[in-house]
């Protein structure tokens, strides 16, 4: 990644240090963090990136406070007006009608205004959530991508992000209308303090109710989210592995995986809808009970002359105004479980911290040499098995060495060690006499280039793909890089040059051509320890000996180590380091190898059968 767009981490808030570089980061990101204190509730963890865009959102709050007031001052107003206007002659009624049709619109022009606010605010916390995991995602360590699947992390960066936002904006929106809803009982107060509790009996039993409903949602909206998660998690392989499955005729076979998958959303939907069909219409029709007492309580007062027609009316208004924060609430805790459950699958990433890291006070490797050593290296991708084992190697700079091992014999791994994509469990790598665990991880990869035996490109320009890693170079540059690897002609060829977009992982190019634009963007950072990780293996051989004759060139004063298969590439090296079971067995030249290791031999002969 370019060093300028490293990101920020959330320990960075914490502790002033950056585990990418010590550089602070141009993007501007989050306006907030969420908390790391897991010991908090969910909602309290979120609150950090509510509270970054308060203006909009207490401005939305106010303004629909505002309107919810004008509201509840209609059917006062209505009462007066019937009494007074109807009733008693006492006050002219076009005034109060005046007076009701102002109040309307300024209810509704406050409400817009607040619909406006509050939407702003949900998509701009929206966009942060999703930009903090990614941020998050960027600074997580390789080892973390070795047992999650993409799919479930794409899930949560989407449906999991929107479940939380819309909960996190719109239940204070719900708050207020039910906080109106104690103005309104106000009113209802002074009309009458009698007929006002009546109509408020059935309130404790909403109150039961919600607590009971919030309770069983919770587990199914927990099974809903991860259920459309591993949907996800299947549709993204598909995509990603369209070739396989095509080539061994297994669309079926995957479209059945996906039914099945899909059966158990459904099934999860279902059991939420049947929940909610099971308490919604206790909290959606309770009300309608206090609506009918009042109408058997006031209507005998109103029969006895102890109220006015004016005041029943208004009564009803008010006791309507209550009944919708009450409806509301089966919403609200719906939302807050399906908010809460994915929440907390947010926060099982953020929560997630990297095993490699730079220690505090890391510094940056300067004017590197290229002395690569490793030494007394044990490493193994878990605890149960160990691929390399006593490693011992000392590279000098300027050195170029080939790597040889059966597969599985730890060639990759010491790459990975090279440019600390992993820590080695015991010993030490170290670059210039610098171990890589007290230097900038950016310096670091700067200063040893990996080209991988799998290269990944960017759906962009091939000369953004190869410009990757020095975002400001020239054309020059990046076409001086390209016929280095033997990839300017092909290049050329496409219909529009370098500024061809690649397809998706560049799979509208061959495997050789993939490779020497994977070559191009590594020479071009122009590294002083360069690492071939059988970076040749899908090129023919008349291109890699196109590719060889650049590469010596390149090889001089820089260390190079090639992890080889082929018999050609070891040629490259002066060097050779056999490999066996995660340790250095031989060391010597070609020749002297083929004259002492019968191992060495022996990978060779194999390595001549398979490239036959």
């Amino acid at each position: 990644m370019p060093h300028s767009l490293l990101p920020r981490s959330p320990a960075l808030e914490e502790n002033g240090a950056n585990p990418l570089g010590g550089v602070r980061s141009t993007y501007p990101g989050p306006r907030a963090y969420i908390s790391r204190d897991s010991n908090l509730p969910w909602w309290r963890r979120i609150l950090p990136i509510i509270a970054s865009h308060r203006l909009p959102f207490i401005a939305s709050i106010v303004l629909s406070f505002a309107s919810l007031i004008f509201q509840t001052l209609v059917p006062n107003l209505l009462n007066n007006a019937i009494t007074n206007s109807l009733e008693n002659h006492v006050a002219a009624l076009h005034r109060a009608v005046i007076e009701i049709i102002v109040l309307a619109l300024l209810a509704g022009v406050s409400g817009i205004l607040s619909r406006q606010y509050l939407f702003r605010t949900a998509y701009e916390v929206e966009a942060d959530l999703r930009s903090l995991i990614y941020e998050h995602l960027t600074w997580l360590s390789f080892s973390f991508y070795d047992r999650v699947q993409s799919g479930q992390l794409i899930s949560r960066a989407n449906s999991d992000i929107r479940s939380v936002q819309m909960y996190s904006t719109f239940a204070p929106l719900i708050l207020v209308q039910t906080s109106i809803g104690v103005l309104a009982f106000g009113f209802m107060l002074k009309i009458d303090p009698l007929l006002a509790c009546i109509a408020m009996v059935v309130m404790p039993i909403l109150y039961v109710v919600g607590i009971k409903m919030r309770r069983v949602l919770f587990p199914i909206s927990w099974i809903t989210q991860a259920r459309l998660a591993d949907v996800a998690t299947i549709v993204d392989e598909n995509v990603n592995g369209v070739r396989v499955v095509k080539s061994f005729a297994q669309e079926e076979a995957e479209i059945n995986r996906l039914a099945d998958a899909a059966e158990r959303v459904a099934w999860a939907y279902v059991k939420d809808a049947q929940i909610r069909g099971q308490w919604s219409p206790w909290v959606q029709n309770l009300p309608q009970l206090g609506l009918a007492l009042v109408l058997a309580f006031g209507g005998m007062m109103v029969i006895q002359g102890r109220l006015s027609v004016g005041a029943i009316l208004a009564f009803n208004a008010y006791l309507l105004m209550l009944q919708a924060p009450f409806m509301m609430l089966g919403q609200l805790v719906m939302m807050g479980q399906r908010a809460r459950a994915s929440a907390e699958r947010i926060f099982e990433i953020l929560d997630e911290n990297p095993e490699v890291v730079e220690r505090p006070g890391a510094y940056d490797l300067e004017s590197v040499r290229g002395a690569l050593d490793f030494d007394h290296v044990h490493f193994g991708y878990g605890p149960e098995v160990e691929i390399l084992s006593d490693f011992d190697l000392h590279v000098s700079p300027g050195e170029i060495v080939a790597l040889v091992g059966r597969t599985g014999s730890g060639k990759s791994t010491v790459a990975r060690l090279a440019t600390r994509f992993y820590d080695a469990t015991e010993g030490s790598v170290r670059v210039d006499g610098h171990d890589v665990r007290d230097v900038t991880l950016a310096s670091l990869r700067a200063s040893v280039g990996v080209v991988l035996d799998e290269p990944f490109l960017f759906s962009v320009s091939v000369h953004e793909n190869i410009a990757y890693g020095v975002p400001g170079a020239s054309r020059e540059d990046v076409e001086a890089a390209a016929r280095a690897a033997a990839a300017h002609d092909f290049i050329s060829e496409l219909p529009g040059g370098y500024d061809t977009v690649i397809g998706e992982r560049g799979y509208t190019l061959s495997g050789g051509q993939r490779q020497r634009i994977a070559i191009a963007r590594t020479l071009l950072v122009n590294p002083p320890v360069l690492i071939l990780d059988d970076a040749t293996s899908a090129i023919d051989v008349h291109v890699e000996s196109t590719i060889y004759r650049a590469l010596r060139a390149l090889m001089t004063d820089r260390t190079t180590l090639v992890i080889a298969h082929r018999i050609s590439t070891i040629a490259l090296a002066r060097r050779v380091i056999v490999l066996e079971g995660g340790r250095v067995v031989a060391d010597g030249t070609h020749e002297q190898l083929l004259a002492s290791s019968s191992l060495y031999g022996e990978i060779l002969a194999q390595t001549m059968t398979r490239d036959d």
